[in-house]
């Protein structure tokens, strides 16, 4: 979805993910192996507080909606895009989560982390994109229309 969005606006892509591996030299799962879930998530604070890069399509992980500060950042700098799906689609689509780096509590099921998380994105979002099932030419559509609606309402295009 953010390759999609940023071409069609001419953007470069940043993948919150891929920078605190690149910062860190690890993969996510490795650094909550070693760090534990508070330092992971120390650091990928930290992280992604230091983007402040212009004209971007920042994909951050899910967890990002945890800090406060990291969503008022991306407030302040842009539009916030909630890509809304059910518990259920995000599990199907995420087959074996206990290896992609998700910050999931000990004891935690996705039911759960869908429960914590999903009235954060609601709280922070510009945009709310319906993404719940397979359709994803359609959800590219509805997301870069909704945006193109979000700039002209805000004078930004």
């Amino acid at each position: 979805m953010g390759r999609a969005i940023a071409k069609k606006f001419n953007m470069k892509l940043v993948d919150g993910d891929k920078v605190i591996e690149q910062t860190k030299g690890r993969k996510l799962q490795e650094i909550m192996d070693e760090e534990g879930l508070e330092g992971f998530k120390a650091i990928e604070e930290q992280t992604l507080l230091t983007i402040k890069e212009d004209n971007i399509v920042f994909t951050p992980g899910g967890s990002a909606v945890y800090y406060p500060s990291v969503m008022e950042q991306f407030k302040k700098s842009g539009i916030v895009v909630y890509l809304y799906a059910s518990a259920e689609v995000i599990s199907s689509r995420l087959v074996d989560f206990s290896k992609r780096g998700v910050v999931l509590k000990k004891g935690m099921t996705m039911q759960d982390l869908y429960n914590e998380r999903a009235p954060l994105f609601e709280k922070y979002a510009d945009i709310t994109v319906s993404c719940n099932g397979t359709a994803f030419a359609k959800y590219k559509h509805d997301a870069i229309i909704k945006i193109e609606k979000y700039l002209n309402k805000i004078g930004q295009k």
